[in-house]
Formats: structure tokens, C-alpha cells, sequence
């Protein structure tokens, strides 16, 4: 039996092919096609025509590759560059009508519940209490349990692509000042969320996410092609000197830095701002970079409690576009 997953992100439409029958997603295919929706989309404005029409493409080929690979129509979702856009409701029923796919959206919160249930997965029950940290393009999802699901999430509008286009559009590289300011506003925005974490005292600390791989591996953890069981740590301190090395260049030279891809080069100063600050005020010195997150997630709950939670997803995502105004996406979880 074979499953796909659509994630619709703020760069790319990223698409996954797994074998699930045996209880774990074992991908026999990805792929990927550019969208960068993070630069034609300004946080608090809808998304533009054209990128709609991208976005439409996008979807209807990775649809079609799944189909090739002999995969069910795909679990797809997009992130938070379309769930806040203003004509969200809109891009959905565009995509739905047009390649017969159920695009959805997520609240950050339910992101940051399945992919923590990635992580846990992948680093197994050894690792004790978990606290986990993604960054995305829109959003940072900061979670803590004990369990298979946690018993703590939160979802701040913290993304590495959104912060950039806030803080330094203006000059690249940006100021000193540019810097503090963004550092400040993190710490702001993480304060109570922090203190939650602090409280906690995980054993374990993961991150995922592409904007942290990358930082993983320009502050010297293992390249990609050395495969997903390479053990990849980042610390703090390390961290720490990457922002310097970052903010002193702009945009088009960091793209030269091992692991900084140049898509994802403007955004890297942010991203290590969020990310050391969010390590800092939480107390985690060292964190393992997780290759498993949200994509995995959503397949492993697809695996584990079958196809219902997804068509409960679906059919409040279409009530929302009906009633032309918000709903709450309340999908009822299992614990443990």
C-alpha cells in the first residue's frame, strides 16, 4: 500500500511517496517543484493572482506523480504562507476546482502536534521527555510531551521568511541595530512559551525543519548525502558565531556557505536569530536535528489511526470556505 503527502510550504511543493503497509512511512519517491511563495506573498495581504496559478501547477503535477507511483489521491496541506493569507479560502477552492485536490490547511498548533509525533517516532521512547523546535517559513512551532502526542504546543508567527521581509527588506546585509531589533522581538514573542519548556526539563531536544538542517550544517554537521542516519547535533554556541558569519554578508554571498541553499539565503540570518534566541531562552544547550517532521507526521497518523482524522481535517477546511468565515479546526487527538 502505498500513501502521498502534498506540503505545500513557503519555497516549495514538496511531495512524498511511502510504502505504509508496514506501519512505517518508507518513501520509494520525493520530489519537488519551486514556488517561493514567501516573495510573492507579503505577510498580511492576499496571495497574487500569478502565484495562484503556479501554486495550481504545482499541485497538479505532484498530484500526477503520485498517481505514476501508484499512490491514493495525496494528504495535502499548505503551510502558513496560504493559511494566513487573507484569500486563503479562496486559493483553496481555486486548487480543489482545478486539480481535484484537497488542499487544506493546518493550524499551527495541530502542525506542531503531528510533527512532534515525527519526532518521537524517529528518535524512539529512549529519548524521555521531548521538547522540539521547527521553524518555518511563517511560523515557529515550539513543543514539549511525554507521550506519542504532546502535552504542549504552540504555534508564534516567528517564521524565518516572514521576519525577513519584516526586519531586513530594506538593506542586505542588514544593520547591527536590524539584528537586535529582531532579537528583541523573538525574545518578546517567546517569553512565556520559554518559560514553559525551562519548566519541563526535557531529556531531549530536537529540531526540524530545512531552515535548521541548513544551520546544522553550516556550524558542521554531516551533509545530506551522507543519508538520515547520520547523528547531526547543533549547539548553542555554535549557533552564536553563525549569526555573525551571516549578518556579515549579504544575501547572494551566504548562498556560498556550506548548506545555505540560495533560495533560503536571505531568510538564514533570521532563521539563526530565531533559532538561537529559542535555544537560549529555553535552556537547550545542544539539540539533534530530526530528519523526520510535519510531512511524516501526517503520514504516520494517517497510518496509525486511519484515513477518519483526515477527512475530518477536509470536511472542516470545505465548512469554512462555505461559511465564507472561520472555523474551528478542533481534530480530537489520542494521547499516549
Amino acid at each position: 500500500m502505498r500513501t502521498s503527502v502534498m506540503d505545500v510550504g513557503s519555497k516549495t511543493v514538496r511531495l512524498v511517496v511511502a510504502d505504509t503497509a508496514g506501519g512505517a512511512p518508507l518513501p520509494v519517491h520525493t520530489a519537488k517543484w519551486p514556488l517561493r511563495l514567501s516573495e510573492q506573498v507579503t505577510p498580511g495581504e492576499p496571495v497574487p493572482e500569478q502565484a495562484v496559478e503556479r501554486l495550481v501547477d504545482a499541485v497538479a503535477a505532484a498530484d500526477r506523480t503520485a498517481a505514476r507511483w501508484g499512490a491514493s489521491g495525496p494528504l495535502a496541506f499548505a503551510t502558513a504562507v496560504v493559511r494566513s493569507a487573507p484569500n486563503r479560502q479562496e486559493v483553496l477552492s481555486t486548487v480543489r476546482a482545478r486539480t481535484g485536490v484537497d488542499l487544506c490547511t493546518l493550524p499551527g498548533e495541530v502542525e506542531a502536534e503531528l510533527t512532534f509525533l515525527g519526532a518521537r517516532r524517529w528518535m524512539g521512547w529512549r529519548c524521555g521527555p521531548l521538547a522540539l523546535l521547527d521553524i518555518g517559513g511563517g511560523s515557529l512551532e515550539v513543543a514539549f510531551g511525554r507521550g506519542r502526542l504532546p502535552d504542549f504546543v504552540a504555534s508564534l508567527p516567528l517564521g524565518a521568511g516572514r521576519l525577513t521581509h519584516e526586519y531586513f527588506a530594506e538593506s542586505d546585509p542588514p544593520s547591527p541595530e536590524q539584528v537586535r531589533a529582531l532579537r528583541r522581538r523573538v525574545r518578546h514573542q517567546l517569553r512565556d512559551v520559554a518559560a514553559r519548556i525551562r519548566w519541563e526539563g526535557p531529556r531531549t531536544a530536537v529540531v526540524t525543519s530545512r531552515t535548521f538542517q541548513q544551520l546544522g550544517r553550516l556550524c558542521g554537521a554531516a551533509p545530506g548525502r551522507h543519508g538520515p542516519f547520520v547523528e547531526r547535533e547543533l549547539s548553542c554556541a555554535d549557533l552564536r558565531v553563525a549569526i555573525d558569519r551571516l549578518a556579515a554578508l549579504p544575501a547572494a554571498e551566504r548562498a556560498r556557505l556550506p548548506g545555505i541553499s540560495a533560495p533560503r539565503s536571505a531568510q538564514s540570518l533570521a532563521g539563526a536569530v530565531v533559532g538561537h534566541t529559542a535555544m537560549k531562552l529555553t535552556g537547550l544547550g545542544t539539540v539533534t536535528i530530526c530528519p523526520w517532521a510535519l510531512r511524516e507526521g501526517v503520514l504516520l497518523r494517517h497510518i496509525e489511526d486511519g484515513p477518519s482524522w483526515w477527512a475530518e481535517i477536509i470536511r472542516l477546511n470545505e465548512k469554512e470556505t462555505a461559511a465564507d468565515g472561520p472555523v474551528p479546526l478542533r481534530v480530537a487527538t489520542a494521547r499516549g
